[in-house]
């Protein structure tokens, strides 16, 4: 893998929030910024966690090794936008209205699940590094598996907020549901290794 690379990748990563601060500064985020702002966050950390599901299937059918290395940092930045999302929501949607934050997670089914996932998504960015994988061992594996629990309750977070125009979150849901079907394919059949040249 060129040095260069990996910080690439990271810089990338940084564009879409550097485009919500440029449309922001220039009145492009629309009528409604916030939902605007929400809209992105919310998206990206899905592409992100997606992006991150992805690495392993990669890795079985074309012999691809450089998605694992970017796995960690792309599951970070998934992280940075779920933040970045819970805080539009908790700050300039809500004002830290405390109860009606509490009653919308309590009967809005969207922001409970979508809550849920933010949630279940801390204990997985807390123990990204490889200290706390040597320290937790095995568990540490078990414990990541959440992150299929994450990404599904964030697609049916998507599809309950949308009133009309589904395409999206059913792509993503599509897109999960090969993934999931790699690793269960996998799991009973074996998907020969194939081997390739890094970047």
């Amino acid at each position: 893998m060129s040095r260069l690379f990996r910080p690439g990748v990271f810089l990338l990563c940084l564009v879409p929030l550097l485009w919500m601060v440029a449309d922001g500064l220039t009145d492009g985020l629309g009528a409604n910024p916030i939902e605007t702002i929400t809209r992105r966050t919310g998206d990206w950390t899905l592409r992100l966690l997606l992006i991150t599901l992805s690495a392993t299937p990669a890795r079985w059918l074309f012999g691809w090794s450089w998605p694992l290395r970017l796995r960690r940092m792309l599951g970070l930045y998934a992280f940075f936008y779920a933040c970045l999302h819970f805080l539009t929501y908790l700050v300039l949607d809500q004002f830290f209205d405390w109860g009606e934050i509490a009653a919308d997670i309590l009967k809005r089914p969207y922001i409970t699940i979508g809550f849920a996932a933010f949630v279940m998504l801390i204990p997985l960015a807390l123990t990204s590094s490889r200290a706390m994988m040597r320290r937790l061992g095995r568990r540490w594996s078990q414990l990541h598996q959440l992150v299929y629990v994450v990404a599904t309750a964030g697609v049916f977070h998507y599809l309950w907020l949308v009133k009309a125009d589904t395409r999206l979150p059913l792509l993503y849901a599509f897109i999960l549901l090969l993934l999931l079907g790699a690793r269960v394919w996998h799991q009973r059949v074996g998907l020969p290794v194939r081997s390739s040249v890094s970047p």
